[in-house]
């Protein structure tokens, strides 16, 4: 057999290999991906309008968030979150439009001690997404609730569901905390 031959036999073959290694390697970190971020996701590249930009977002978040300095509460702060959070679901009854407001500074107030910037509410998203992408949705909601309360354009079921959903993040953002300590300090 010739060299322009083997050649033509080589070079095709290993172009093949090489794009199913390319794919393999793609699959894999879209799996990744979607296995940290969750419904956020498939949200980050329905907004970023293809794949590729998305996965780049995603992995920039991924970055930026490597680079925050995380901390996990002492139980002395998990349970005064916790006994601040039973006050503000104490002061639904009486004024719900207040308890929505003192929930979200509360919720701030918490990731502020976790360590993640609260400046901006899109940065806080972007920076949450990496270790809480399951739960965005209800902050999402719990901030746009909170924001027509604002105008006094909430209803109380809505001030109700805000409530349950800036729970659910709290929640998470305190069990990590716990979590993230293993003295338990």
């Amino acid at each position: 057999m010739s060299t322009g031959t083997l050649l033509a036999i080589i070079i095709p073959a290993v172009v093949v290999i090489a794009l199913i290694a390319v794919a393999l390697v793609a699959a894999r970190r879209r799996r990744r991906l979607q296995d940290r971020f969750g419904p956020e996701y498939e949200r980050t590249v329905e907004d970023a309008g293809s794949r590729r930009a998305a996965e780049r977002d995603l992995a920039d978040r991924e970055k930026r968030h490597d680079s925050l300095e995380l901390r996990p509460l002492s139980g002395s702060e998990r349970d005064r979150y916790a006994r601040e959070w039973n006050g503000v679901q104490e002061e639904f009854v009486d004024r719900p439009e207040e308890a929505v407001h003192d929930a979200d500074r509360l919720v701030t107030a918490l990731m502020k001690a976790r360590g993640y910037p609260t400046e901006d509410f899109d940065q806080q998203v972007r920076d949450l997404s990496v270790e809480h992408g399951r739960t965005l949705e209800h902050y999402r909601a719990a901030h746009e609730i909170n924001t027509l309360s604002t105008r006094r354009q909430a209803t109380t079921e809505q001030l109700r569901g805000a409530m349950v959903h800036y729970r659910a993040l709290f929640d998470e953002l305190l069990a990590d905390g716990h979590r993230s300590d293993p003295a338990g300090a």
